[in-house]
């Protein structure tokens, strides 16, 4: 890695903001599916620099998403209600990236931006650096 932990944790910060402004793009042209895929990785990118900030490591998608919920969910350091939205988007950016005949819509997605968004206002009071 080039630069220090807190460039890390602040370049993931970045990537998470700007992939959800990605989303909001994709959903101003009405492409939910890459939406969902852009929030699910705005949130990914965020709880890696939340994990990053606090010493943990994962190396894979599914261990990023166990500590997260171990240390800060179950923990109560982060509500439940955040924890149900990262893992309906994780689901989400599967079913929509890999299965057949799935395509959201407006009305499932555009609340989850706001969620997003709030989403990431949570993880980034949670980080030191």
């Amino acid at each position: 890695m080039v630069g220090d932990l807190n460039d890390y944790i602040l370049y993931r910060l970045s990537r998470a903001d700007s992939t959800l402004q990605d989303a909001k793009i994709l959903a101003d042209n009405d492409s939910w599916n890459s939406c969902v895929n852009r929030l699910y990785y705005s949130t990914f990118y965020a709880v890696t620099a939340l994990l990053i900030s606090k010493g943990f490591e994962a190396k894979t998608h599914n261990g990023v998403k166990t500590i997260f919920f171990k240390e800060f969910i179950a923990s109560g350091l982060i509500e439940k209600e955040f924890g149900t939205l990262y893992s309906d988007l994780i689901d989400w950016r599967s079913e929509g990236d890999y299965a057949d005949f799935t395509d959201y819509d407006s009305q499932t997605v555009t609340p989850m931006i706001q969620k997003v968004e709030v989403f990431l206002q949570i993880i980034k009071s949670n980080i030191t650096t």
